[in-house]
């Protein structure tokens, strides 16, 4: 960590457990709680959104609760960083079907069960030697102009689109991600 104070938060107990263990997860401060929720007294010069977690905030509503909370967590020379996948691909016919190998033998199947507009929804089966697990998932794909206007909203200002990790530029065709770079509205 190197001298940085870090905070993890999530909803989810199974996530935090998986993230606790890892290595250095002694120096993180771990909070189980919604993102719309979340309020502490601290400040933070970064706050990462990543894993896709934008997409699970299926409306306006929640998406704005999202962003108005890292907003006041956010130190006044702050930066928030997130990411959501390019809605101009055709994310349908690639999922629809996809089966992957994971360690072990574990088999991922993923189903689309439903696209409607910004959403998709799907099922992703887990096949393990002597047991099957089913999660059922929707996903919103706003648009980037949608996205920039939510944030726009909140008081913030987008300071740089990516299209992908490595600070490639967006290509509205082509690239897999849009990933945000936003700070204080000035």
């Amino acid at each position: 960590m190197r001298g940085h104070q870090v905070t993890g938060v999530d909803l989810s107990a199974a996530m935090l457990a998986i993230a606790s263990s890892q290595p250095y997860a002694e120096g993180v401060e771990w909070v189980q709680q919604s993102a719309q929720a979340y309020n502490s007294s601290r400040r933070f010069d970064l706050i990462l959104m990543t894993g896709h977690a934008f997409q699970i905030l299926l409306t306006d509503d929640d998406a704005l609760a999202v962003l108005a909370t890292m907003r006041n967590h956010l130190s006044e020379l702050g930066s928030i960083v997130f990411e959501s996948r390019n809605p101009n691909l055709d994310w349908v016919t690639e999922w629809a079907g996809r089966v992957r190998k994971l360690p072990g033998e574990i088999f991922e199947t993923l189903e689309i069960t439903a696209a409607d507009g910004e959403f998709i929804s799907f099922e992703t089966i887990y096949q393990f030697p002597d047991r099957k697990l089913t999660t059922a998932s929707t996903l919103r794909f706003p648009s980037q102009e949608h996205i920039e206007a939510l944030i726009a909203r909140s008081a913030l200002q987008v300071r740089q689109v990516l299209g992908d990790w490595d600070a490639s530029p967006p290509n509205t065709n082509q690239s897999r991600e849009m990933i945000f770079h936003v700070q204080h509205s000035e």
